[in-house]
């Protein structure tokens, strides 16, 4: 039986990440412990720091059981008490709503395409395509998103590639060709380099 390629192992022979993958040493694309858990830490991260995110999930889960059962039986003020803002506080119902009335698992995914989940979360009102990669990434644990969406990852893009800008999405797209189908590996190799340390979208 032939040997899985390594995917850090694919990259690191790429003449512009490769010395990232030296620099940092392998990186591990696995899925989440917690789906659910994982969703709702994604939500409380759209738009805000990482250090304001992290303490609104503190606080909600000191507050709550964060589980789509527990959120749903929380009264709403609770979580606006744990730093959700109103809208945020919709959002994290909504995705609770889905995950009850849909069966929302790892499982249930297992046999979609990455295309495919994309389009079935970002139906939830409050979930974009940047929420939609993130659970792809680091809730499915998908080997190959490239979350162009996310500012780290174009940070990323054009401190490596002189002649991409920061806005240029569609070109940061077309470049990120050459490390599929690793492209969540040479994404956390990424964030890596702007961030200097993992960032779990």
């Amino acid at each position: 039986m032939p040997m899985t390629p390594d995917p850090n192992e694919s990259l690191r022979a790429d003449s512009k990440l490769g010395p990232a993958v030296d620099a940092v040493g392998p990186l591990r694309v696995e899925p989440a412990e917690d789906f659910f858990a994982r969703f709702v830490v994604s939500i409380l991260r759209q738009q805000v720091s990482m250090e304001s995110a992290a303490a609104t999930r503190e606080r909600l889960f000191d507050a709550i059981e964060v589980t789509p059962e527990g959120v749903l039986d929380a009264d709403d003020e609770i979580l606006r008490d744990a730093g959700l803002s109103r809208q945020k506080t919709g959002y994290v119902n909504n995705v609770a709503r889905a995950f009850v009335e849909n069966g929302y698992s790892r499982a249930y995914f297992e046999g979609m395409d990455d295309d495919a989940v994309r389009a079935e979360l970002t139906s939830i009102t409050g979930v974009g395509a940047w929420t939609a990669d993130m659970q792809l990434l680091f809730s499915l644990g998908r080997p190959d998103v490239f979350p162009v969406g996310d500012l780290g990852i174009r940070k990323g893009m054009a401190r490596l590639f002189d002649d991409l800008a920061v806005e240029d999405r569609a070109a940061m797209r077309d470049r990120a060709e050459r490390w599929a189908p690793y492209r969540s590996y040479a994404s956390l190799y990424l964030w890596r380099g702007v961030e200097g340390d993992d960032v779990d979208g």
